[in-house]
Order: structure tokens, then sequence, then C-alpha cells
């Protein structure tokens, strides 16, 4: 540390009664976007004990805070990924071919509501859903339509998809192979994550225990059969959506993560054989110094934890990779072309904190899934903060911050209280069953909106610099709702149309496996290839298992 600590407080002391007492501030209390306070200055004295072998080191090297790539974007700029996903397979297809063609680098695939939830688009929950809010996805059929033409040996594929994850991943896995692409040479990742959907996002299926064994089963298969694909993408992106602050973002997606590594080893699984398969992906919100901290912290934390909870040796087992994503929840009807700034500002923030993938979001998602010229202006927003910025010349740059040094310490330390209320629950499973997460999110939430009701926090366009009888004149999206007919036609035609007797085999044999202790995913494959829907699959597991039921929490 530079200077005597002594002499800094007194120079501070100073510099305060005489310089700093007299001077008038705009507003009573500076907060973080986590309504964390935040001090008029920064200096040696909030970080009096870094010490930067220990706590910072080099990137590529323990404890990682840096990074875990040696030369980071100066090696290889982070993967653009967009999130995309409207209609049918057909337009779907199309965008995604719009925007490989505009500079995008990986691809990331929305769905529609039906799918998440394990129902096809002919069934009666599904009725005015049918390709709304992403793709309808029922038969490997449309599988092979979304993926028709996609260079799936160069490009890496994300599917934001959940508790039907493993019906998913085994249609892109038949698609590839029909384009001479094999599951060894495959890359991307399946979300996965049942227990952030618990605590925020709601779009589980069966309860914790079923849930749990079919990650562990997807874990063990894609270890021996699917080596380039990610197996989970642990997720605190949606956990702040619902309106967490910044640490408990942290803690929360980070307890998840240690609870699907520890659900692994119970099951026989060697650590260092799945680890290395574990992502994460992250919000990125408006105070840049919050995130920036949050990443570098998040990164530390798992490397500790990795290597002395869970003993693992390979380095990789060690790396936090995450993809970010601008936060949704702060895109405002008001003035909505302002959130291109706000856009920009959080995609900042995530490249200076070290992602390996982003999605920017595009100005009009406040109103619908985004047109062409929005989606081609937020993509290119992570262009010009690759190529003309300068915020990818350098390693982890604002490093050695006070600021930023202290930020990361304090989110740090927040995270493992909450690991310790955890581990006094008796873990994060027994915990979601009491609405602990759930009520610690929806309090953090309130405490934000209030924030605004009471205009304590400023939101431009909405209670601040606000236009007097505004108009919204920027383009919507619109889905056909011929769309919807084509989609239940397609899927009808396909269950008339199969080997009866093949897809019957097909649900018995998963039906046995899931009753038992097999690995599901060769019988959920064998399904997929039957033509089996992503409904009467999920329906053989809600037979079985049933439904999760909420605890109610309030």
């Amino acid at each position: 540390m530079v200077g005597d600590q002594g002499s800094i407080k007194k120079a501070k002391k100073s510099w305060e009664s005489s310089k700093l007492s007299n001077q008038k501030q705009w507003r009573d209390e500076f907060v973080s976007t986590s309504s964390k306070p935040v001090r008029v200055i920064y200096t040696p004295l909030d970080i009096p004990n870094l010490d930067y072998m220990r706590d910072l080191g080099f990137p590529s090297q323990y404890p990682y805070t840096r990074g875990v790539q040696p030369s980071m974007y100066r090696g290889r700029i982070w993967t653009m990924r967009q999130f995309a996903g409207m209609g049918n397979a057909e337009e779907t297809n199309q965008r995604f071919k719009f925007l490989l063609d505009h500079g995008q680098t990986g691809l990331s695939v929305a769905f529609h509501l039906p799918t998440i939830y394990g129902r096809d688009s002919d069934h009666p929950y599904a009725l005015g859903e049918v390709g709304k809010l992403g793709v309808a996805i029922d038969t490997v059929k449309d599988m092979e339509i979304l993926l028709d033409g996609l260079p799936l040996d160069k490009v890496t594929t994300s599917m934001t998809i959940n508790a039907p994850a493993s019906i998913l991943l085994a249609m892109y896995m038949i698609a590839a192979q029909k384009q001479g692409v094999t599951p060894a040479q495959i890359g991307g990742t399946i979300q996965n994550d049942i227990l952030k959907e618990y605590m925020a996002q709601k779009s589980y299926i069966y309860s914790p225990e079923p849930s749990m064994r079919i990650i562990t089963d997807i874990m063990g298969y894609c270890a021996k059969n699917i080596p380039r694909w990610n197996t989970i993408s642990i997720s605190g992106y949606h956990i702040r959506e619902a309106g967490s602050t910044a640490a408990q973002e942290l803690a929360f997606t980070l307890a998840n993560g240690l609870t699907y590594v520890q659900a692994g080893i119970d099951a026989g699984l060697d650590v260092d054989v799945f680890a290395p398969r574990l992502s994460f992906f992250f919000n990125s919100h408006n105070d840049i110094f919050e995130e920036v901290a949050k990443f570098r912290a998040a990164r530390r934390i798992w490397a500790r934890e990795m290597k002395e909870r869970f003993k693992a040796k390979k380095p990789r087992s060690l790396w936090m990779r995450f993809h970010t994503q601008t936060a949704g929840c702060s895109l405002t009807a008001q003035q909505p072309i302002v959130n291109v700034v706000r856009t920009a500002y959080q995609a900042l923030a995530a490249v200076l904190g070290g992602t390996q993938s982003l999605h920017t979001n595009s100005m009009d998602e406040a109103f619908c899934l985004p047109t062409e010229d929005a989606v081609r202006v937020a993509l290119r927003t992570q262009q010009i903060i690759a190529h003309e910025s300068g915020a990818a010349n350098t390693i982890d740059p604002l490093a050695g911050s006070y600021y930023i040094e202290s930020l990361t310490n304090e989110l740090e330390e927040e995270a493992y209280k909450y690991f310790d209320r955890f581990d006094a629950m008796g873990g994060v499973i027994p915990a979601i069953e009491k609405g602990f997460p759930q009520r610690e999110i929806a309090n953090a939430s309130y405490k934000y909106q209030r924030e605004i009701e009471t205009n304590k926090r400023k939101i431009v366009g909405v209670n601040d610099f606000v236009l007097e009888g505004e108009e919204i004149t920027i383009p919507v999206l619109k889905i056909d709702p011929e769309i919807e007919r084509t989609q239940v036609e397609r899927t009808q035609r396909i269950r008339r149309e199969r080997d009866k007797k093949k897809f019957e085999e097909a649900l018995n044999e998963l039906r046995k496996a899931s009753e038992g202790t097999d690995n599901v995913m060769p019988h959920v494959i064998n399904a997929v290839k039957a033509h089996a829907t992503v409904g009467e699959i999920c329906d053989v597991w809600r037979d079985i298992w049933g439904e999760w039921d909420e605890p109610k929490i309030y």
C-alpha cells in the first residue's frame, strides 16, 4: 500500500474540515443502484488490508479476480450473443442469419412461454401465447428448421430453457447430426438453472428433488458425450430482474452454483470432470462501478470455494466464465430512444468487469420483441465498445481503484453473510422451501420502487426530465396471429405421421428410467428421435413427479 496510513488519515481529516465542510450537495445522500451509501471519496484507508497477490493476482492465475484468460480481449473479443426468438422457427432462423450477417458471433435462443413451461403449441394453456415472447419449438422438426443453414460447427448456441432443458439439448444435438456436425463438435449452453426459477423467474415445473436429478444426469451425459457443451448457466440475471440488489444477485447465484456442484458430487461425478463446463449468467445494471465490482468478487469467491470447499484440482474447474445481459428491468417505455444510452453504459460495465459473452438489449424491448433496426443498434453498441472505446485494450482496467477494490471487498463480505444464512437453514433448497430468498428479493424490489415513487431515486423520463404529452413513435414488432395456426398444424401433423410403435416404446423406456435410477438423457434422446413433443416428454415427468407448488411466503 502506497503511503503511511496515519498520514493519509490525518490529511483526509484536514481536507474534509477545510475544503469539504462548506460545500453544498445537490442531493442529501448518494447511493448505488442497490441503495448502498457511497462515500464522498475513497482512499487507501478503505482497503487497508489489500494484498495484491492474495486478493488480485494476475489474469488466468488464482484467485482470478482480474480475469480467467491471460490476454482477455487482446486475444479474443467477447462473444456477441444477441438473444433472439419470435414467432415460428422459420422467422427466428431468418433473424439469426440477419444477426450473423451484421457481425454477431454467437447464437442465443429465446423460447416462447409454452415451451418454457413444457407445453405444446396446441395445448389449451398455449392459446394466444404461441410465438409471442420467443420461438415456438414443439418437436425436433422445429429445431431442424430453426438451425437450418447455420454454421453449428463454428458458432456456439445458448438456449434459455430450464425445466425442459434436457429435451431441447437432445433436439439440438439431433438437428446438428443431420447437418453432419457431431456431438463432440457442437458447443453451447443450456440455462438449466432451476433453483433461480424457484427464487425469481417462476418458470419451474417439477419440485426440486427430481429437477436436480435431471440436472446431474445432464452433467454426467454431456461430460462423456458432448464435451464442449456447458451443461448449466447459473443465472443471477433473473434474480436481479426480479428486483434484487447486486449483493443478493451475487450471493444467491453463487449459492445456487455451489448447490449444483455438491449435487454433482453426491451423484458420483468427479468435480474436475463436470465443473469446467459450468458457466454463469449475470445482469449488468446502471451503476457501472457496482457492477464491475460484482463481477470481480464473483470470480474470486467462486475460485476460492471450488479450490477450498470442493478440492478441485484443474484450473478450469476454478474459472468463473460468464455471459452478461444488460438490464431489461431498467428499460423505460418513456423516451425509449434513451434506452440506447442506458444499454451502452451497462454493456461498458460488463466489458470492464471481464465478461466472456454479452447481449445488449434493444431500445424497444419495453414494448415488444426487438425490430431489426433496434437489434442492429444494440449489436453496434457492442461493436463500438470493442473497437472504438479502448475498453478492451487492457485487462481489468479499473483494478487498483480505491473505490472498486473497496466495493469488491464489500460485495464479497455481503455474499458470505448470505452463505452463512443459507447454511443455517440447511442449504439453498430448504431456504427456498421456507421462502427466504424470495422474501429478500421482494423486499429489495419494494424498496427500490418506493425510492422511485417518492423521488428519492431519479429515473430519466419517468419521474424527472419528463416530456409532457409524449407520443411513442418508434416501430413496434407484431407477431402474425397466423403463426399460431400453422404451428399447431405442424405439431399435429407430426403426431399423426410418426411411427406410433417407436414413439410409445420410447416414452415407456423414458418412464422406466425416470422411475428408477438410470440416466434419463439417453431415453430423452430416443424419445425426441421418435418425434415425441416437448409437452409429451414433460407430461411423463408430470405424471411421475407432479408439479411444484410454491410455498406461500406472505
